[in-house]
């Protein structure tokens, strides 16, 4: 598999989960172990551009596919838009579920720039859909926050989503 770019060559059990190779055998950490059932999105990393919860995905299944954590969202040690928004709106507190919700931003933005609609869309066939405050909780509500940083958290997807459409594109 290739993780973050760099191509890793693994033998592991074919039980081992997507998340325990990638914090136990390549030392990724920022990807986090919360729930463990797919509950809380800690886990989330994008796969091929798309994003999974890691902690349910069998690292054999992604074997030859590109792996993007939290470590890897950055370009040429310049922070990932998100990244700074984060900072900026105060989208963290303690900081644990944080690259979760990057990683699951950075795909929920180009699953609704591809058109696709959630729950609470209202009209399914308009061809866009305004990323309102209950669009993005809709979107992202597979990725919980105990501490409670929902606010800052959608005002940093907001931010980003009206003011780097191109810089998203290329991180894809």
């Amino acid at each position: 598999m290739r993780v973050n770019g760099a191509v890793q060559s693994l033998e592991v059990e074919p039980r081992v989960s997507l998340l325990d190779v990638l914090r136990e055998h390549l030392g990724l950490t920022g990807t986090k172990k919360g729930c463990n059932q797919g509950a809380c999105g800690a886990c989330t990393v994008l796969v091929d551009g798309e994003r999974i919860n890691s902690c349910l995905a069998l690292a054999v299944q992604y074997a030859g596919r590109e792996i993007t954590t939290i470590e890897g969202v950055a370009t040429g040690g310049q922070a990932h838009p998100l990244q700074e928004a984060f900072i900026r709106n105060d989208g963290f507190q303690c900081g644990y579920c944080t690259s979760g919700q990057i990683c699951s931003a950075i795909g929920m933005l180009a699953e609704h720039r591809a058109g696709a609609p959630s729950a609470v869309t209202e009209h399914l066939a308009a061809e866009a859909v305004e990323l309102s405050g209950a669009e993005i909780r809709e979107r992202m509500s597979g990725n919980l926050c105990r501490c409670g940083a929902y606010n800052g958290i959608v005002e940093s997807i907001q931010d980003v989503a009206a003011g780097h459409a191109d810089v998203l594109a290329a991180a894809r």
